[in-house]
């Protein structure tokens, strides 16, 4: 059997519905043949279901069509027993397919003709750039250059946990360098809410608390802290430290405290923070769940940079967020994890 290549589209006659759609899920029906995306075509030529397109076969008909990479994500489905559709260009009907979507794939058991989907898809390689907005509700498949596939699912988590504390006022903070020193501070601020670290170390108890920049700048926002210049001299001092991106990080610092969350410093980990939902004490302090970086919203990600911030997070138990902050201070969140489908 034999298809026609025919405005980015194989037609495929005779009884090839009941061949190919009817009994595996390629394609749609056309009458009693099919119409397939150029994947399934293929997919087809691969499994030696259709002998050739227009008297190519696969290793011709792949670079006529330059689809080498979907190729290789969809046989990867297929062989770990899904049925998948092409997402775009109308492929599948109604609200189902993600703009950003490459392949539908359909909860194992079930195929185009049922309303359940497993996955949206986004397929890229390696190299590929990949826009921030174009994540968020699709799985990303990733093909390296040794035609290895890694699965990173994409979501928008909530970001939100279940520590509270009555913060008092008018603590007295020394500013010194890039950070600053409370040196009567009550014991509560560091104890109940974690702000700070103790000057004589994790563990010690009582004595003065040492705040970073962004702590501070949002302690004295609140009203908490009372130093000299108040808040503004603060966020001078951090955006002489770092630029820009201090407004960020603060940004998305007071988001997750004003949650319920406790962020504190993600620098061991190469991230911006770490961060706890449920604290009650240092003492009974337990891990932290997520590792936040903080990017502005249009950042563009290699897919190398994902799996390694992926990786990381994984290795110590923790999932990967992104904080996606607009001019405005609003924030998009982005959690990537990998997966096996």
């Amino acid at each position: 059997m034999e298809g026609t290549l025919d405005g980015g589209v194989v037609r495929v006659g005779g009884d090839a519905r009941q061949r190919f759609y009817d009994s595996s899920g390629y394609g749609r029906p056309d009458g009693a043949g099919v119409v397939l995306a150029p994947v399934e075509a293929a997919h087809l030529l691969f499994r030696d279901d259709l002998d050739a397109v227009d008297g190519m076969g696969l290793a011709e008909f792949l670079a006529a069509t330059d689809c080498v990479v979907r190729f290789l994500v969809y046989k990867d489905f297929r062989e770990r027993g899904f049925y998948l559709s092409p997402a775009r260009e109308g492929w599948v009907d109604g609200d189902d397919a993600r703009t950003s979507a490459d392949l539908v794939v359909y909860p194992q058991g079930n195929g185009p003709w049922d309303d359940a989907i497993a996955y949206h898809v986004r397929v890229v390689g390696e190299r590929a750039a990949v826009s921030a907005s174009d994540l968020g509700s699709v799985v990303l498949a990733v093909v390296d250059e040794e035609s290895e596939i890694t699965y990173l699912d994409t979501s928008r988590p909530e970001m939100t946990g279940s520590t509270d504390y009555d913060r008092p006022t008018g603590i007295a903070a020394d500013l010194l360098e890039d950070r600053t020193v409370l040196w009567n501070p009550p014991d509560d601020l560091y104890e109940r809410a974690f702000y700070g670290q103790r000057l004589a170390g994790r563990g010690a108890e009582g004595g003065p608390l040492q705040l970073s920049l962004v702590e501070t700048a949002f302690l004295a926002r609140e009203g908490v802290l009372e130093l000299d210049g108040g808040a503004e001299t603060v966020v001078e001092r951090g955006r002489a430290v770092e630029g820009e991106r201090f407004d960020r990080r603060l940004a998305v610092y007071a988001t997750l405290r004003r949650s319920g969350l406790v962020p504190k410093t993600g620098f061991k980990f190469g991230a911006d923070f770490r961060t706890y939902a449920d604290v009650e004490s240092v003492e009974n302090l337990g891990h932290s769940e997520f590792l936040v970086r903080v990017l502005p919203a249009d950042y563009t990600f290699g897919p190398r940079e994902l799996s390694l911030d992926v990786r990381l997070a994984g290795g110590v138990h923790k999932r990967m967020a992104f904080a996606l902050t607009h001019m405005n201070e609003d924030i998009d969140w982005l959690a990537v994890e990998r997966i096996t489908p």
